[in-house]
Formats: C-alpha cells, sequence, structure tokens
C-alpha cells in the first residue's frame, strides 16, 4: 500500500493517480482480455466496443446470440430450455443446502426487508380548500415497476448476498415481476447456496446469461426463434457486475432505467489514535480482498499507519485468499496521513467513497461533516460486513466518486411516481385567469382555450 503525506509537495498527484484508478472509464483492459477479444471479434475491440458489438447482436439476434455469445465467452453449450434454471434444480439446491445457511438467509432477508419497508414512499395526499369555494385535490402518488432484472456476479465467488439486497427491496416495492441474470459458473447459474436462496426469498426466474450478454437480454428482450420463451425485456435493471456488464448498463439506459454504473468496491476507514489496528487492517484486507478492491486509511495520527502496515502483513500471512488481496492493495490501496481532523474529512469528502467506516472516538460528529458517501459505519464494532450482508440497507452502492451525486440502490428505486391531480369547477375557475394569462404570454393560445371553453 502506497503512503500519501499531505505535507509532502507531490501528495495531490498522488491522491488524483489513485482516484483515478477507480471508476469506469471503460478504456482499460489486461493482455489476456486484449487476447479474447482479438480471438473473437478479429480485431483488438476496447471494452466499449465489445459491449456495443454484443449489445447490437444480442438485441437483432435474440436468444439465438445470447446462447452464442455464452459458448463463445463461457464456454457453456446453453439451450432455449437449459438457459433458464428449472423449478426441480432450485427444490434440489434447497433440499442439499445447510440448514443453518438457510435460516441466516432468511434472518437477513428480514432485516432487508424490514428497513426497506421502513424507507419506502406512500402516496402523499395535499387538499386545497379554496375561500370561495372549490376544491383541490392532489396526490404523489408511487406505484411498483412492473417488471425488472437483476445482475448477480458469479465470476470469481458467489454472492447469495447480492441476490437479497436487490430482490427484496424489489419484493418490498411490490414489483410483481424478477428476472435475475448470473453467469454460467459454479459461482452463479449453477451455485447451489444462490439457488437455494433464490427458493427461500421467492425469487423462480433466473437465467444463466452473465456478462453484457445477459444485460443486453434484460434491457431488450431476447425471444427465441418461434417466439416462444426466452427472455422478456424489463423495466429497470439494477445490480454489480464486472466492466463489461457496467458499461452495458451505460448502453442500456434510456431503453431501461438502471441503478448505477458501478467500478471496484471500494472504503475508506476514517480513524484517529483510538482506532484499533488490528480492526483497521482487517477492514482494508476485507475490501481488498473483492480483487478488486480499493482500501484507504485516511489519518492524522501517524503512528497509526505503521501500526497498520504491520497488521495487514501479519494478517495476509493467515488468509488464503492473499494472493488476491496483496495486489489489489498495492494497485488500489492508500494510508493517507492529513495535517489534521479538518483535512481527513476534507479528503474523505472529496473521494467520495462507496463505504466509509468512521472509527474514531466520536465517529457520529465526523459522520455530520461528511456529504459524499454511500454507506457510513460507525464505530470500532460496525464493520462494513454488517452492511455487507445483515443489516437492512442494500449493499449496492455508488462507486469511483460518484456518491457525490449517485445513492445507494433502495426500495424506492423500484417504485415510479405520479402526480395525481383533480380541480372541481368551482376551483378551476378561480385558477382559470391565472393560467390563461400565463400561457398567452408563451403564446400558447390553445393552451388558454382549453380552460376558458370550460369557464364560460
Amino acid at each position: 500500500m502506497r503512503t500519501i503525506d499531505t505535507r509532502t509537495d507531490d501528495w495531490r498527484a498522488a491522491l488524483d493517480a489513485l482516484r483515478d484508478t477507480l471508476g469506469v472509464d471503460g478504456d482499460v483492459v489486461s493482455e489476456a482480455g486484449r487476447a479474447k477479444t482479438i480471438e473473437l471479434f478479429g480485431e483488438p475491440l476496447s471494452p466499449r466496443q465489445v459491449v456495443d458489438r454484443i449489445c447490437d447482436d444480442v438485441r437483432a439476434g435474440g436468444l439465438e446470440a445470447v446462447l452464442d455469445y455464452t459458448r463463445r465467452l463461457d464456454g457453456k453449450n446453453l439451450t432455449a430450455e437449459t438457459v433458464r434454471v428449472s423449478e426441480a434444480e432450485f427444490a434440489e439446491a434447497e433440499a442439499a443446502a445447510d440448514p443453518a445457511f438457510l435460516d441466516a438467509i432468511r434472518r437477513a432477508a428480514e432485516n432487508v426487508r424490514e428497513f426497506q419497508s421502513a424507507i419506502r414512499h406512500r402516496d402523499v395526499p395535499v387538499r386545497r380548500d379554496l375561500p370561495g369555494g372549490g376544491a383541490v385535490h392532489l396526490v404523489q402518488r408511487y406505484v411498483p415497476m412492473k417488471r425488472v432484472g437483476l445482475c448477480v456476479p458469479g465470476g470469481a465467488a458467489a454472492y447469495p448476498s447480492t441476490l437479497l439486497m436487490t430482490a427484496v427491496p424489489a419484493q418490498v416495492a411490490g414489483v410483481k415481476e424478477i428476472a435475475v441474470s448470473v453467469p454460467p459458473t459454479a459461482f452463479g447459474g449453477y451455485n447451489a447456496d444462490l439457488l437455494a436462496t433464490c427458493k427461500a426469498i421467492g425469487v423462480t426466474e433466473v437465467f444463466r446469461t452473465g456478462g453484457a450478454q445477459g444485460v443486453a437480454a434484460l434491457a431488450y428482450g431476447a425471444p427465441t426463434k418461434n417466439g416462444a420463451g426466452g427472455v422478456k425485456p424489463v423495466d429497470f435493471i439494477g445490480g454489480p457486475g464486472n466492466l463489461f456488464v457496467a458499461l452495458a448498463k451505460r448502453r442500456a439506459f434510456g431503453t431501461v432505467g438502471i441503478d448505477s454504473i458501478a467500478g471496484p468496491s471500494e472504503v475508506i476507514v476514517l480513524a484517529d489514535e483510538t482506532a484499533n489496528p488490528q480492526f483497521v487492517a482487517a477492514d482494508l484486507i476485507a475490501q481488498a480482498e473483492h480483487s478488486p478492491g480499493s482500501a484507504v486509511l485516511i489519518t492524522w495520527h501517524e503512528p497509526l499507519i505503521v501500526a497498520v502496515r504491520a497488521a495487514v502483513e501479519t494478517q495476509l500471512a493467515q488468509l488464503s485468499r492473499a494472493d488476491l488481496i496483496r495486489p489489489s492493495l498495492e494497485a488500489y490501496g492508500a494510508c493517507v496521513l492529513a495535517r489534521d481532523e479538518t483535512e481527513a474529512c476534507e479528503l474523505t469528502d472529496e473521494l467520495a467513497t462507496e463505504h466509509l467506516h468512521i472509527q474514531t472516538a466520536d465517529p457520529e460528529r465526523l459522520a455530520e461533516r461528511i456529504t459524499n458517501a454511500g454507506a457510513i459505519f460507525l464505530g470500532h464494532h460496525t464493520p462494513v460486513a454488517l452492511g455487507d450482508y445483515y443489516a437492512g440497507p442494500s449493499h449496492v452502492l455508488p462507486t469511483g466518486g460518484t456518491a457525490r451525486f449517485a445513492n445507494g440502490l433502495c426500495v424506492n428505486d423500484f417504485l415510479k411516481r405520479s402526480s395525481v391531480i383533480r380541480y372541481d369547477a368551482a376551483a378551476l375557475q378561480a385558477a382559470a385567469d391565472d393560467v390563461i394569462r400565463l400561457a398567452e404570454k408563451e403564446a400558447l393560445t390553445a393552451h388558454a382555450a382549453s380552460v376558458s371553453i370550460r369557464c364560460r
């Protein structure tokens, strides 16, 4: 992990370089990825160009194109019958699941359901009774979307938690049709724990269609040649994924709504001299485990950096995934030494991180000084893992500095709002002169006439 000391001359360039490694620029690809692109398309396309090609092909070719890309990219020969998880497969997964695991899933789901129910928007009525008679009835109405698509990763690990954090908020909103896209891998569409979780919370429409082709299938629909079966288009796509999933969501936006365009997972630990170096090290390592995952310590207490670095080395030596975590810490990690508490808060706000864990003597006071963060964890005993799995708010959060303007996924993202307006005759008469005057000022005489014809 690099150290950035704000007392040095080059600290700003170093911080900017760290920030530039986060987010989704769509142009960076590994050598292995470049070779795969040339193999598939015959030319070194950028990730954006790859996604454009895949989305266009799926839009034109339907499920046949999805299955073709699944074969070429994932090495899976699926059919129109096997691309969707069957009821028998759900039942088999549930029967084989560890009962203690299912109990934990149900408790976590209940926590999510409780929190999302509490924050769900309700209709807001406004009634205006006019002094001279007449009444105006206004309502801000919220209704659930009819059909949504959810992306659940499954490349390097299985994520039943992501299913909980996306599907349960949609269920609380009242969405009737929830289609899930997972890659056709041992961690995705063939993962027994994930399928058992689907069964436990009542998700029944799961497609083994990961990557950009899975997003395209949800956005544009992927019918079979004879029109029977396939994937029906959705109204909204939520959930995380790799670079190609993020770029496909960006491409589909406008045809469907999306939650966000996510980059690598990230955490900032904002800490003072009261922080336990072992705790801080564990939190940084946990985020880096996503590989890629950004883990940044910001403090004004220099001895903490020394102690945390030592704790990181000790803990990595005991972890089976250290070979993934260490490169992630080296590429995306940093220890930032600020001049004081005020500068530490300013830097934290500037980076606008996905997860912010404040481990200080008075975390509530510092939280009031932070505007930009996807989720904030307070105190020495609130690890980010609680938010990942159990607490209740969704763990699908803005990354790459987008917390400056973006929000985490929640039940209200699955609701559409409409304004409902009703005037009676007396209320229209009272408003008529003002409305007509405004319409005529804009030279929209037909608008004015639509009012005056009712008031003769």
